[in-house]
């Protein structure tokens, strides 16, 4: 395919200059993001044992509520009922009640003793998938979410740009590069075709990502904008079911049933009651279908009348309208949340792919700035490519080391703190910023091999700390059935000190002019004022 020179370095130009201001931030939203695609399983493993007795049947569920509403009437106006129990939710019913910060709900659950008491336990549910999720969301910044969303947003709209401009670049030497993965002394040629190869077989992947990240970061404005086009301020969501009407509300055990009836196909994990302005229930039935995609990462909601049982499937993948099916194909596709677990572990490695595509991204840009070294002349390379590097360095492997550390925290802080939200936020940005802060100060050289050996510690710390909670060492814990994740960080950390390796091995052996040289290091250190 013949495109002009002139084209191909302004694309080329946009492609660079876009990466190198969003790159970074990239490779902490998919890093990051690839770890919550199991974030239920992560959820189970950080979320301590309770104290509950065992859940009652749930035949009893109405028993036991009405022993929770004798005692906490105000639980009626929001409760829950759960019909399968897990660790991460071990009681058969749920209720919250506001806490002192905004937006915050202390949820409660209640079982019977073995003396048939009530017993009531304040539930700890794991807030870790839930911190690591928001990095995701908003590309690990400190800012308030709505100023992060805009940022985000900004951010993955530059993305789509830099994919669409790179491809253009690519195009008149795509046949013979895309195959290509050329290693040997020339390491900028090495760089350049992995980083071909990732942007080019993962391309559909990213396109998607990007565009799905740009409606979520700004799907607000988006129905504001449609409201008042094409609807004259107020949005059609189409025909609902009509209110519930009724004086008795269905048991849990028959609601499940009239649910099985209508939705073959659909496992059902609670129901949400809630009484509206007229005093009656309004229930919401909360479960998952694995043939369809969800539109929650790891569950589908929608209505069910408390009184008659019957299903409002409007708001269910495969009952939709033709627009509604489309937004929900967003959802899904940015989630994974189709195809069950095998397309869950291809997003994982799609997404470390991904994040490698950015980092390999800067590297090729400071390999084009390498000023070579002629003779025996010293050579020291602009501070432009050495603070690129340092920062490259310091925010991918602190990023690395600061989630590691703050999932292995979990299976401590519940036993020494309260606000579990603030302490696995401090925990993580400790080390993020004090790792980029050690790249500044050692350089890339040093501080690569450094901060991937603490990666490989931080990693190795979240099966220790199930170690731990078999030995009931520091209120530790370890749910059985829950080595999934032990055993993927035990994978992961041999894996960040073979890396290391291979970078103390280019800083000891490696070009003298690259500002991954332990020798330019020492000279460009002897030069600073």
């Amino acid at each position: 395919m013949k495109i002009g020179s002139d084209v191909i370095k302004v694309y080329k130009d946009v492609h660079i200059w876009i990466g190198i201001i969003c790159g970074l931030l990239l490779f902490i939203a998919f890093y990051a993001g690839a770890i919550t695609l199991f974030e239920k399983p992560l959820e189970r493993w950080a979320t301590p044992p309770s104290a509950l007795a065992k859940a009652p049947p749930l035949k009893d569920a109405e028993r036991l509520l009405a022993a929770v509403l004798a005692a906490y009437p105000e639980a009626a106006n929001r409760y829950s009922i759960v019909v399968a129990p897990t660790p991460d939710q071990p009681a058969r019913v749920t209720w919250a009640k506001r806490g002192e910060r905004p937006r915050q709900l202390i949820e409660y659950g209640a079982s019977f003793s073995s003396d048939g008491s009530l017993q009531v336990e304040k539930l700890r549910k794991a807030e870790v998938a839930q911190r690591v999720d928001r990095m995701h969301q908003f590309v690990g910044l400190p800012l308030p979410d709505d100023i992060a969303r805009i940022i985000m947003g900004a951010v993955a709209l530059a993305y789509a740009v830099a994919l669409l401009s790179g491809l253009i670049v690519l195009l008149p030497t795509l046949a013979e590069d895309v195959f290509a993965l050329r290693i040997g002394k020339n390491l900028k040629r090495t760089w350049l075709d992995t980083h071909n190869a990732l942007g080019i077989f993962s391309l559909p992947f990213h396109l998607m990502i990007a565009l799905t990240s740009v409606v979520f970061a700004f799907h607000t404005p988006f129905y504001a904008t449609q409201a008042k086009a094409l609807y004259g301020g107020q949005i059609d969501w189409g025909e609902h079911e009509p209110p519930p009407t009724g004086i008795t509300p269905l048991s849990a055990s028959e609601l499940l049933a009239r649910a099985n009836t209508q939705l073959s196909g659909f496992e059902v994990y609670r129901f949400d009651f809630q009484k509206n302005r007229d005093g009656l229930l309004e229930t919401g039935i909360i479960g998952l279908d694995i043939r369809r995609g969800a539109r929650g990462r790891t569950y589908m909601r929608t209505h069910v009348d408390p009184y008659t049982g019957r299903i409002d499937t409007h708001d269910l993948p495969g009952h939709m309208d033709g627009w509604n099916e489309a937004v929900n194909a967003f959802f899904a596709l940015h989630f994974g949340s189709y195809g069950g677990n095998a397309v869950r572990w291809l997003y994982l490695l799609m997404g470390l792919a991904g994040a490698a595509l950015f980092y390999t991204g800067n590297l090729l840009w400071m390999e084009s700035r390498r000023k070579k070294q002629r003779g025996s002349v010293p050579v020291v390379q602009e501070r432009s490519a050495r603070v690129l590097a340092e920062l490259t360095v310091g925010i991918a492997f602190g990023s690395i080391a600061g989630i590691s550390t703050t999932i292995a925290a979990a299976k401590w802080l519940p036993a020494q703190v309260e606000d579990l939200a603030f302490w696995h936020d401090t925990i993580y940005y400790a080390v993020f910023f004090a790792s980029v802060g050690w790249a500044l100060r050692r350089g890339a050289a040093r501080s690569a091999r450094e901060l991937l050996w603490l990666c490989a510690l931080a990693t190795l710390l979240i099966p220790l700390s199930s170690l731990a909670g078999v030995w009931g060492i520091g209120g530790a814990w370890n749910h059985p059935g829950t080595t999934a994740i032990d055993l993927t960080a035990l994978i992961a950390a041999p894996v960040f000190l073979l890396i290391a390796q291979h970078a103390r091995r280019r800083a000891c052996m490696g070009h003298t002019d690259s500002v991954w040289s332990v020798a330019l290091a020492a000279d460009a250190g002897a030069q600073s004022p």
